[in-house]
């Protein structure tokens, strides 16, 4: 029965290696979920060995999925079944599958948060309730809330804040800082907390962004990751923590401010689109930074 079912799953796929995933990454593009690097690395974090599927047309790779049984790999449920939940830390994050513009091929490998961008791509789509929130570009937001960011950034500055690239710590720094601020801001433990140094190593090249600090101590982080596709970026926004004693210099809105005008203007050298999620589309300070975009299950 089992693989009757897999068989009806796979129809059309055929089973490729690593290295013929990561090339059809590389030319059709993808998201930072589905990138190579980060399968590789979480699966193999959790133990869980990846199937990858190309569709093949004309004995050309049409599109590749990466997969745990029934489901894309990485799956939270998937993590859950083996008794590894939270082991790492995703969000709700936006999978965009390497597929040609045309290719319409279908996926039967259950997946949440399918972007947009996979519609023409993959036929199977259903629409989902949620949506994803999508950063704005600056000149989207109003002058008065630009000119308050910066105001709030200069006051921050004026008492001793200091902003610092978060690429200057080591990664146990970040995680220690991250699940410090996480628990203090929220009042639980981050998802991930336990393996969070080890999740920041394996994915350490991809994150972007900056630490905020007041009196030498940190008091805003996010885990912000990116990845540059052929035709866009893709970043990520995981999640962050603050220290709410210093709330009333507003270091989380600072420091989103600081992250989301940095990527616009890279994008832009670039000449690339960006796609910055901030997760699902669930608090209405995302509100404020985002829009909301549809996205897809399967």
């Amino acid at each position: 029965m089992l693989n009757r079912l897999q068989a009806w799953r796979e129809r059309g796929w055929t089973q490729i290696d690593a290295s013929a995933y990561q090339q059809a990454w590389q030319r059709f593009g993808g998201s930072v979920a589905t990138h190579p690097l980060v399968i590789d690395r979480l699966a193999g974090l959790a133990g869980i060995p990846v199937r990858y599927l190309g569709w093949q047309h004309n004995a050309e790779l049409k599109a590749a999925i990466p997969t745990w049984g029934r489901s894309l790999a990485l799956s939270k449920d998937v993590l859950k079944r083996h008794g590894k939940k939270g082991l790492f830390d995703l969000g709700n994050a936006e999978l965009i599958l390497p597929a040609a513009a045309d290719a319409q091929v279908p996926l039967r490998h259950g997946g949440r948060y399918l972007s947009e961008l996979n519609q023409g791509r993959i036929a199977t789509l259903k629409p989902q309730a949620e949506s994803l929130a999508m950063a704005r570009p600056p000149e989207d937001l109003s002058k008065k809330f630009r000119y308050n960011q910066r105001r709030e950034l200069r006051l921050l500055e004026e008492a001793g804040g200091v902003v610092r690239p978060i690429t200057d710590f080591s990664s146990a720094e970040i995680a220690r800082m991250y699940c410090d601020l996480f628990q203090r801001r929220w009042g639980f433990a981050a998802t991930g907390a336990e393996r969070m140094a080890d999740v920041v190593e394996l994915l350490r090249e991809l994150l972007i962004g900056s630490v905020i600090f007041l009196n030498e101590a940190p008091i805003a982080i996010q885990l912000v990751y990116r990845v540059e596709a052929p035709e866009w970026i893709s970043i990520e926004y995981i999640n962050g923590g603050v220290d709410p004693e210093t709330r009333d210099f507003s270091p989380g809105s600072v420091l989103s401010f600081l992250n989301t005008q940095s990527a616009w203007e890279e994008a832009r050298v670039l000449g690339k689109p960006l796609r910055f999620s901030f997760g699902r589309a669930d608090r209405e300070y995302k509100d404020r930074w985002c829009n909301p975009v549809p996205v897809f299950q399967v």
